[in-house]
């Protein structure tokens, strides 16, 4: 098996794992569906583009199609209720298991960007998944703080008070909500 196989082998997996069809994902592509069985078959003439395309529509890293290797991410340690409060850095997600939640709806990611010094505490039912896309913020935790980068992220008991506040310049973040 080849390289290219292998890529398409992923695709394929991909696009199961997010419940999508053939179908569903040349109409996403805005391909031809024997085009795009073609790509799952063999990985044969996947234009990058292509891949970008899908490593978008099913959140996962860009990397991971080429590659294989399950890409992830940088998590701090869980604020669990009833537990105090812990900040430590974890092994993290991957990214194929927060596609596959986004996918079945168990979480609804919201695009955020703040602007420098906002910091406004808050707390609300539920947990809350924050993965920075751009810039630096930091994360405050009732009093504690966590510098975080691009890339990292935090999963945290959101009935803890906490707030955001980007830092220098404008940060963007995929905030995520679930019960």
């Amino acid at each position: 098996m080849g390289r290219n196989d292998e890529i398409g082998k992923r695709i394929a997996e991909l696009r199961d794992i997010c419940g999508y069809s053939q179908e569903d994902m040349a109409s996403m592509l805005e391909l031809d569906l024997n085009a795009y069985v073609a790509y799952e078959d063999s990985g044969e003439d996947i234009p990058i583009g292509a891949i970008f395309r899908i490593a978008n529509i099913c959140g996962v890293d860009f990397t991971e199609i080429l590659t294989g290797v399950n890409a992830k991410l940088t998590t701090f340690q869980v604020v669990r209720s009833g537990e105090g409060l812990e900040i430590s850095r974890n092994p993290g997600y991957c990214y194929r298991d927060l596609a596959f939640k986004f996918a079945q709806k168990i979480m609804e990611p919201t695009m955020v960007t703040i602007e420098p010094g906002y910091a406004e505490l808050n707390a609300h039912s539920g947990q809350e998944f924050n993965l920075v896309l751009k810039g630096t913020m930091k994360l405050v935790f009732n009093g504690h703080e966590v510098l975080m980068n691009e890339g990292d992220s935090a999963y945290l008991n959101a009935t803890v008070p906490h707030g955001h506040e980007a830092i220098d310049a404008p940060c963007t973040f995929l905030a995520v909500i679930s019960e």
